[in-house]
């Protein structure tokens, strides 16, 4: 496959990812605000961080596309946006989780929030998959850093879900922000690789 036709691809990727992570970050966000859920809520903020970033990397490939003068700077900015998107997303889990440990804040159950994971299992890694599969063919930093957000995203999913169902299934209020601080160590390193 060409190169036009290897970004005509990765536009329509990062299309696809940014109307997803829109619709999910909304639901997220207000059913986790609702449910009082750290991980719900952290998880919709990263799905905001995934519509930028997609975003970013929609502008980097239709640049390339469009004959712009491209050059490692637009590949390095929207790179390192990438990271330090990420690295913001794990102050503001570490910071919330911390406080719901502290003052021992009960989230509800939040079925909507169950289902929307149940649905990025599936969805993200197949994203993920295919943008590294792109970003190895283009040779792009971005475009792999971003893909790493989805990955980060999918386990963020995971994390999230398990955090909610112990919650609804057990009252396990504690596993909520539990399994949102799990998610620390990967975000930092994936934000800090895209970075560096």
């Amino acid at each position: 496959m060409n190169r036009v036709a290897l970004l005509r691809r990765g536009i329509a990727l990062e299309g696809v990812t940014v109307g997803y992570n829109a619709l999910e970050g909304m639901v997220a966000i207000a059913a986790g605000l609702a449910a009082g859920s750290v991980a719900l809520t952290g998880f919709g903020i990263d799905s905001v961080i995934e519509v930028t970033s997609g975003a970013l990397l929609w502008w980097r490939l239709r640049a390339e596309l469009g004959s712009a003068p491209l050059g490692p700077t637009v590949e390095r900015r929207a790179s390192r946006g990438a990271g330090f998107l990420l690295l913001a997303l794990g102050v503001y889990i570490a910071t919330d989780s911390a406080r719901l440990l502290l003052t021992g804040s009960h989230p509800d159950s939040s079925r909507v929030g169950i289902a929307l994971m149940v649905a990025s299992l599936i969805v993200m890694p197949l994203l993920a998959r295919a943008k590294l599969r792109l970003a190895a063919s283009l040779g792009s930093r971005a475009l792999r850093a971003d893909a790493h957000e989805t990955i980060v995203c999918a386990w963020l999913s995971a994390t999230t879900l398990l955090g909610l169902g112990l919650n609804a299934l057990l009252g396990w209020w504690w596993a909520d922000p539990v399994a949102a601080l799990a998610m620390l160590p990967l975000i930092v390193h994936e934000g800090i690789e895209a970075i560096a």
